[in-house]
């Protein structure tokens, strides 16, 4: 019976042995915790790359971005420039073509203060007025109209003086006689009227 013990603990002590356990135990658990360590390595490298590639990305959708509001901004700027010069061309050549008519009215105004009273009523006479009518009607239509000169102050934005005259009908400065009629085209003066003012 005593054998038995003494087998039955050695078998005992041989199974519990600290030794065998440190040799068997430690070492698994540091590789473990070795292998534990180095594996969160790997993501913590992706994520950083991850991460990096994102930043260039935002970088360059940002930078993109900003181009194509710099392009559509400078198409604007492109596009009002353009409105702008073909608005300005059109004015231009409006007030080209109202130059050339000018003379051309004033030439009718001229014709039919010449026929005498009696042959006011006539056909030539009638379809001249008719024609002048047409003629201002058409340039009021446009922005063309008369400057008022004959009992106006006289104003060197509108009227050009080339006389002065007595007047008992009016105070000095006051515009007397209009000797050529002014003109304007919306807010400018493409004529300035010929007057004669008072002293």
């Amino acid at each position: 019976m005593e054998e038995e013990k003494e087998f039955t603990e050695g078998i005992e002590a041989e199974e519990i042995d600290p030794e065998e356990l440190n040799r068997s135990g430690e070492p698994a658990e540091e590789e473990a915790g070795s292998q534990a360590e180095e594996q969160p390595e790997e993501p913590v490298k992706e994520k950083k790359k991850k991460k990096e590639k994102k930043d260039k990305r935002d970088e360059q959708i940002a930078e993109l971005q900003d181009r194509v509001k710099r392009q559509l901004a400078e198409f604007e700027n492109f596009r009002n420039r353009t409105e702008k010069e073909k608005a300005s061309m059109y004015e231009m050549g409006a007030r080209s073509v109202i130059e050339k008519i000018l003379p051309v009215i004033d030439n009718f105004e001229r014709g039919m203060a010449s026929v005498p009273e009696g042959e006011q009523d006539s056909a030539v006479a009638t379809g001249m007025q008719m024609i002048y009518k047409q003629l201002i009607t058409e340039l009021e239509n446009i922005g063309v109209k008369p400057i008022e000169a004959v009992g106006k102050e006289f104003n060197p934005d509108f009227h050009n003086a080339v006389m002065q005259t007595e007047s008992d009908e009016y105070e000095s400065g006051i515009v007397a006689q209009e000797l050529q009629k002014g003109y304007m085209y919306h807010d400018a003066v493409i004529r300035h009227s010929m007057v004669s003012v008072v002293q």
